[in-house]
């Protein structure tokens, strides 16, 4: 895998990847990020690639996103295209033949990554686009919205693992923490290629 480094026409973002949960989670604000996710990345003239599904997060992202007028790809394996009810009124719709591909094509068409809240398939995602970015393959802005609080137990095994040495200063994990979903979408604008690159664990953006 070559390292990559997508730019807009502008040098800037054209596409977010958000990673999110199939299910609504047991906290209505859950829901409502996704839907002010999805509502913003239509207002900044982005377009949204996820998932596929119609189901939880992903549906409410995605049609919030088109009925704020923004554009949708979404990107689901056949094994799943019946158990997340894939949402056919995208603007883009791949059917993949398996995980591998669908995960290959989220990261070629987008500009920037964001992980919502969600299951053990959202933070497979993400663990994936941190560990690419530690290793060089890529310089595209990791986002996690830690909305309610949901990713800090995540972020605290992180600090375990800088702890204990298993992440070392020379292959630092680079991501950034915003708190509010109105937050995330200025956030990945700032860190666009050509603008200050990601800066290093666990940087709270929305508390600067």
């Amino acid at each position: 895998m070559q390292k990559t480094v997508s730019r807009g026409p502008t040098g800037g973002v054209r596409n977010i990847c958000v990673y999110c949960g199939s299910g609504l989670g047991n906290k209505p604000v859950y829901a409502e990020a996704a839907r002010i996710l999805g509502r913003s990345i239509a207002e900044h003239g982005l377009g949204l690639v996820y998932g596929g599904g119609s189901l939880g997060l992903m549906g409410e992202l995605a049609r919030a996103t088109l009925k704020a007028g923004g554009r949708v790809t979404g990107i689901i394996p056949a094994f799943l295209s019946e158990r997340e009810q894939m949402l056919h009124d995208v603007d883009e719709l791949v059917v993949t033949e398996d995980m591998h591909q669908r995960k290959m094509l989220m990261f070629q068409k987008s500009d920037a990554f964001v992980a919502l809240p969600g299951g053990i398939g959202t933070l497979e995602e993400l663990v994936e686009q941190l560990t690419w970015s530690q290793l060089g393959q890529h310089e595209k802005p990791v986002i996690l919205a830690n909305i309610a609080g949901f990713w800090t137990p995540f972020l605290t095994l992180l600090d375990h693992m800088r702890a204990d040495a298993f992440i070392r200063k020379d292959l630092e994990v680079r991501y950034l923490i915003v708190d509010r979903a109105e937050d995330i979408v200025p956030t990945v604008l700032k860190t666009a290629p050509g603008e200050p690159r990601l800066t290093g664990d666990a940087e709270l953006i929305s508390r600067m």
